[in-house]
This record gives C-alpha cells, sequence and structure tokens, in this order.
C-alpha cells in the first residue's frame, strides 16, 4: 500500500505522526469548537435580549457591539502579547489563554442560568473573552512552526487552517442546536473544549520556550513593527486582509438574517454561521495535499476579489440555500487569501519574531473581523441589513484593485518558499 502513497500523502503522514504537533493540532480543533460555539450563543443571546425592548436595526447594531467589545483588548495588548510570546514558554501563555476562556464560559452559564445575562455583562463577557484571544493568537501562532521541521510548514499551516475551518463547520452548526435548548447549555459545551484543549497542550514535551533577543520590552515591539513595515509584501498582504474583510464583515449580521430577513431560526441560523466553514474547509483540503506553488499572489488577489461578489450574493438573496452557499464560497475564497498571507508570513519570518509579527498580524485579523462585525451593525443601523452586506461587498471589491495598484510587488509574488 505504500508504495502507491503520492509525496503529498507521505508529507501528510509525517506531519501527523509527530506527537506535540498532533496534540497542538488538536487543541486547536477543541479550542476553535469551543470558541465558535460560544460565539454563536453569545450573538443569538445579545440579539434575542436586545429585541425585548428595542428595534431589529438598533438590535443589530448590538450585535456590532460584540465585536468592538472583543477588539478593544486585541487593540491594546496585541504588541505585549506578541512581545511576550518572543520572551516566555509559548505553551505556558497557552495553558493561561484556555483557562481565561474556561472562566468567561462558565461565567456566561452562570449568567444565563441565573438570570442576570443583561446586555452590559455580556458585553463586559466579550471584553474579557477578547483579552484571553490577544494572548492566545501569537503564542500560538509562534508556537506550530517549532513543532514542525521547515520542510512541512507549508502543510502544517493548511491543516492548522483545516483544523480551524472543520471546527467552525461543525461549531456553529452545533451551536445554533444547543442554543435552541439553551445558551447556558452552549456555554457549558464550550466550556468542556476549552479543559479538552487545555490537556492537550500539557501533554507537549518539546521545547517551546524561545531564544530571547537582547534589548528592552519596548524595542523588541519596535522591532517587530519595522519589520512588518519594511517587508512591502508582507504588509501589503495582511492590510489588504483587513481592509476586505472589514468591508465584507457581513457575516456579523447573521443573528438578523437568520430571525429577520431570511426567517430561518436558530437552526437555520447554524446552518448559515456554517457556511463560510465549509467552503474554506474544502479548499483548505485540498491546499494540504496541494500546496499552491505558482502565482501566489494573483491567487491571493483573486480570492480576496470572489470574496467581495460573494458578499454581494449573500446580502440581496432570500433563499436559505443561496445563502449558505454564498457564505460557501465566501469562506473558500477567504481561506486563499489567509493560506498565501500566513505562509508567506511564517515562512520568512525568523523564530526569535514570530510571536512579534504574528501579534501585528494578530492585529490587522482582529481588526478586519471584529471592528468588520461593528462597522456592518453601524451600517446595518442606516442601510439595514442587506444594504450593509452589499456595501461591504462593493468595498471588497475596489480594495483589491487598490491594492493590486498599490502594492505591485505583492501581485507579481510567485512561488511560496
Amino acid at each position: 500500500m505504500s508504495e502507491s502513497l503520492t509525496p503529498e500523502d507521505l508529507s501528510l503522514r509525517a506531519l501527523m505522526g509527530r506527537p506535540d504537533y498532533l496534540r497542538f493540532w488538536l487543541s486547536r480543533v477543541a479550542s476553535t469548537l469551543g470558541v465558535q460555539i460560544q460565539s454563536v450563543a453569545l450573538g443569538w443571546q445579545v440579539y434575542a435580549v436586545a429585541r425585548e425592548t428595542m428595534s431589529v436595526a438598533q438590535s443589530a447594531f448590538f450585535v456590532g457591539m460584540i465585536g468592538l467589545a472583543a477588539f478593544i483588548p486585541v487593540f491594546l495588548l496585541a504588541l505585549p502579547a506578541g512581545e511576550a510570546a518572543d520572551r516566555y514558554d509559548r505553551k505556558t501563555i497557552l495553558r493561561l489563554c484556555y483557562a481565561g476562556e474556561i472562566l468567561t464560559a462558565l461565567a456566561l452559564v452562570a449568567a444565563s442560568t441565573l438570570g442576570f445575562a443583561t446586555l452590559p455583562f455580556l458585553l463586559a463577557v466579550a471584553v474579557a473573552f477578547g483579552a484571553s484571544r490577544a494572548f492566545m493568537g501569537p503564542a500560538g501562532t509562534a508556537l506550530g512552526p517549532m513543532l514542525v521541521p521547515r520542510s512541512l510548514l507549508p502543510r502544517a499551516i493548511a491543516l492548522n487552517s483545516l483544523a480551524w475551518q472543520g471546527a467552525s463547520i461543525v461549531g456553529p452548526a452545533l451551536g445554533g442546536l444547543l442554543v435552541a435548548l439553551s445558551p447556558a447549555v452552549s456555554y457549558a459545551g464550550a466550556a468542556g473544549l476549552y479543559l479538552f484543549a487545555l490537556a492537550c497542550i500539557q501533554g507537549i514535551r518539546g521545547n517551546t520556550r524561545p531564544e530571547v533577543n537582547p534589548g528592552s520590552r519596548w524595542a523588541l515591539m519596535k522591532e517587530g513593527l519595522a519589520y512588518v513595515w519594511t517587508n512591502k509584501i508582507v504588509f501589503g498582504a495582511i492590510s489588504l486582509d483587513l481592509v476586505a474583510v472589514l468591508l465584507g464583515g457581513a457575516t456579523a449580521l447573521l443573528p438578523v438574517f437568520a430571525r429577520d430577513v431570511l426567517h430561518v431560526g436558530p437552526e437555520g441560523f447554524g446552518l448559515l454561521r456554517a457556511g463560510p466553514a465549509i467552503g474554506a474547509t474544502l479548499v483548505a483540503v485540498y491546499l494540504a495535499r496541494h500546496p499552491i506553488r505558482r502565482r501566489a499572489g494573483p491567487v491571493m488577489f483573486a480570492g480576496v476579489a470572489v470574496f467581495g461578489l460573494a458578499t454581494i450574493v449573500f446580502g440581496l438573496s432570500t433563499s436559505l440555500p443561496l445563502s449558505v452557499f454564498a457564505l460557501a464560497v465566501l469562506g473558500g475564497a477567504d481561506m486563499l487569501s489567509v493560506y498565501v498571507r500566513q505562509t508567506l508570513v511564517q515562512i520568512v519570518t525568523p523564530d526569535a519574531m514570530r510571536g512579534r509579527v504574528a501579534a501585528v498580524s494578530s492585529l490587522f485579523i482582529g481588526a478586519s473581523n471584529e471592528l468588520g462585525e461593528f462597522e456592518s451593525g453601524v451600517v446595518a443601523r442606516f442601510l439595514g441589513p442587506v444594504g450593509a452586506a452589499v456595501f461591504g461587498g462593493v468595498g471588497a471589491v475596489l480594495a483589491t484593485g487598490l491594492w493590486a495598484r498599490l502594492f505591485p510587488d505583492l501581485r507579481k509574488a510567485d512561488r511560496l518558499e
């Protein structure tokens, strides 16, 4: 049987056969699944609480406020978190982050069970959750490459994305079903998954402490910023991701579309949340077996353009199957962009700087995702949810053309080596 295996199969087998990487990968699956379930429940609960006293547009605005609440600690803590990932044991940082996630989930269980899940409390928990994620992103991104040889890094990036996207398929659908029972049940399930992720990380035996460069904390943070700024391919890639997703963050409005546009309830809401991950997972599976070897820049720009077009289709759709299909296309296109960006950044960045560079990247990603939710909520307040989605999709398409002109080196990028 081994004689019929392709080089790609051998590489994947070698990658998944590394115990420390496998534990890291399983922790990523479990934690992402927990995050998705908790996010679904939190978005649905915020919208339900708001609708008790507010209009659809006003309630949509508060759904967007979740994104802003989660982004504030990411913005404030990203650079210190990156410096910490390059100074302290990365496994220890992840253990503390998972412990923080467990505490937020248990707080939501208590609030939902005892009846004090008010809008201010839910937004405050979102802030605490964002603080944990601010440190988890750089530490996790920097830890992964320490567990695999450089030759397997592109496939490891694809498999890491597959873990995230695969959990993002199951998580929203499961979250929608659990929310139909009770938000407290959803939060309890998320807490259990965070506990499993903590156990997996605890089992990693290899060295997870980086070599610390000399210099003050501020000097090291500035060094990471300077690296990203001077490398125009890296800066162009992550800034394009920021602008496109910032404008095309209509998925934050899925509770509004599920309840008051498509009228499909919590079960349909779970399907809508799973839509982007379905497309992204299919693309990630393909990339894990067939990594991009040529024309990386054009592939990335094409992915962002399709992302914007699919967002427009989703906004205009009045059919659940078409909406899920548009979201799947959106997710698959975004996966192409994420894969190219992450591979470029991680391959060219020295290990001693990975935490700081990952922090800058996570700051951009956090801005695009969390502020994208806020932008969608604000635009929905004035244009309605459909208008907000179409506005964002058109903006993402226009940004693709603008960035292609501003960053010609990125447009001409060829090999991911």
